[in-house]
């Protein structure tokens, strides 16, 4: 059943109709768009735009197509035009005229904007638990390596020596960001627009207030044009979805590179790598690769939404109709990646060892020989370049720091001494850094602690 067929004279082209339709990719729409309409058919009765046996009966027979969907006893149909038509015909198919009166006040519209906002709210709220789950994975296994140090990088160069608790914290503070800004775009999205009409709302004295409450948003739109022109809450929502591929993506990166024979800082579970076809040997990286590929399909979601948005005038136009397929990729897409990602990370085996002997490599601790001699009266600038000719010293006697004798370290500085070497182990050097947000492990102890008393009220609902 067409819903604008008055107008027309003509049959639309078979392959310009097919091209028009959106029943391909809308129809995950079902539910939201059926709840939708039980609300704006309530309101309809209750305020006697029609009459109340007919909001009855559309009532319930909608309450029956979504069941009948559910249960898999209706089909929806592929050669609908859209979900709306095809959910409105099978309404007027099981109860004749009154079925027709269902879109009375109402545009597609504002209807397919509500539905969208709708189901976006929801996904908002699936990928939060994802991301949830994934952060009590990374908590927990930070909470095993508070001891194990590991080399910490600037410029994929050996910097300054942590530990991977710290480092796991790290990516707590990005995947928390992801949790709340999804919490803020959320809110953007709860804003209910049924009652704009096409774009300038409509003479029924509709009760709009009753349908926000009815479906459980926290207000409704305020001018009827944005309302249905509005596509701000999918645009911002796969921002939000391409920063968690984009944080899932550098820690894949790492895990890469850390699981490389050069590194051996750890080892996938054979449930997330693969091997070769033809190297017997080998032990590929597949599911981390595969998260870090996907991001650039996300990206595209995006910059494609934007760029569909970025000339339309007001009001509606049907380039918006592209806005669907690309949330619908982007959290697909999201939710997969982590829910793998969790699993394959929590079967990750780290090789404390291997990163502890790492760590003893590199003249990390060069850092903390001048700052040594800095708190012996020594101005860090001239601090700097005595460290750094001991370090081209050990580098041309192939040894680290603490393996120079007292005389060579003397060579560079006579205002060294025997303490030096307490300074410069690198337990010391990763202890000494107690600030907050530092990695001694009394301070990411407390960030522990305050990561996880904030992971308790999300899963809380505060």
């Amino acid at each position: 059943m067409k819903l604008w067929g008055g107008r027309f004279v003509g049959q639309p082209d078979e392959a310009a109709g097919l091209f028009h339709s959106s029943i391909g990719f809308d129809k995950r729409l079902y539910r939201h768009d059926i709840l939708g309409s039980v609300a704006h058919a309530e309101m309809l009765g209750r305020q006697g735009i029609i009459p109340s046996a007919d909001a009855k009966m559309i009532v319930e027979a909608l309450g029956g197509i979504l069941s009948d969907i559910d249960s898999g006893a209706l089909e929806i149909d592929a050669n609908a035009e859209d979900i709306h038509s095809f959910v409105e015909s099978e309404l007027v198919s099981r109860i004749g005229d009154a079925g027709r009166r269902l879109h009375t006040g109402r545009s597609r519209n504002d209807q397919v904007a509500l539905d969208m906002r709708m189901y976006v709210m929801e996904d908002i709220d699936a990928v939060k638990t994802l991301i949830a789950e994934l952060i009590e994975a990374l908590l927990k296994t930070a909470k095993k390596h508070m001891e194990t140090v590991m080399p910490g990088y600037t410029h994929m160069q050996k910097a300054q020596p942590v530990t991977l608790a710290h480092h796991l914290m790290a990516y707590f503070q990005m995947f928390k960001r992801d949790h709340l800004r999804l919490e803020d775009c959320r809110k953007r999205t709860d804003v209910m627009p049924l009652g704009s009409g096409a774009l300038a709302s409509t003479t029924y004295p509709l009760d709009r207030e009753f349908v926000r409450e009815r479906l459980g948003f926290s207000e409704i739109s305020a001018n009827s044009l944005d309302a249905v022109s509005d596509r701000d809450f999918c645009v911002e929502y796969v921002s939000c979805l391409s920063m968690i591929m984009m944080h899932m993506s550098r820690f894949c990166e790492e895990l890469i590179i850390w699981s490389a024979d050069e590194f051996r800082f750890l080892e996938f579970s054979d449930a997330y790598a693969t091997g070769s076809s033809i190297m017997p040997q080998k032990k590929n990286p597949d599911m981390a690769e595969l998260i870090r590929g996907k991001t650039g399909r996300v990206y595209g979601s995006l910059t494609g939404l934007l760029t569909v948005m970025k000339g339309l005038p007001l009001a509606y136009n049907k380039d918006m109709q592209e806005d669907k397929e690309a949330v619908f990729d982007a959290s697909d897409t999201v939710k997969a990646c982590l829910s793998v990602f969790t699993g394959m990370f929590e079967n990750i085996v780290f090789h404390a060892e291997t990163m502890y002997k790492s760590a003893l490599a590199g003249w990390m601790n060069a850092t903390d020989a001048a700052d040594w001699l800095v708190k012996k009266g020594i101005s860090f600038r001239d601090a700097h370049e005595i460290t750094g000719k001991l370090v081209l010293y050990a580098i041309d006697k192939q040894v680290s720091l603490d393996e120079l004798t007292l005389e060579e370290f003397k060579a560079a500085s006579d205002v060294f001494d025997e303490t030096i070497f307490e300074a410069i182990a690198v337990e010391a050097c990763v202890n000494a850094r107690d600030l907050p947000g530092g990695p001694n492990e009394r301070a990411v102890a407390l960030a522990l602690e305050k990561a996880e008393k904030w992971l308790r009220s999300k899963k809380e609902g505060r």
